[in-house]
């Protein structure tokens, strides 16, 4: 069971270190939407904010809402940003173009 748990779990979880990295380069793109950059900064501060929909202080569900509303905005957020312009990694790396995400 732990395992097959784990086996969900692990792909969610690359694949939202991956969306994570997207979201943090676009943020910085000035090809990248205003109202994608304020909704970037709203999942970042749902995270930090001390009101929830299950406040924190309820020692586990406080914690599984962030768990599962945070990844699921980025996602959403990810799934939204566009693709004709292009995010590059580094100065002189390769672009990042969001082709990796799911739909």
């Amino acid at each position: 069971m732990i395992k097959n748990l784990a086996s969900l779990l692990l792909p969610r979880f690359l694949r939202f270190r991956k969306e994570a990295f997207l979201l943090w380069k676009a943020f910085w793109s000035p090809g990248t939407p205003l109202y994608l950059k304020f909704a970037t900064v709203a999942a970042a501060a749902y995270l930090v904010w001390p009101v929830d929909l299950i406040t924190d202080f309820i020692p586990v569900l406080g914690w599984i809402d962030d768990l599962i509303l945070v990844p699921l905005i980025v996602s959403w957020i990810v799934s939204r940003l566009p693709v004709t312009a292009p995010v590059r990694a580094r100065r002189d790396g390769p672009i990042i173009d969001g082709t990796a995400r799911r739909v």
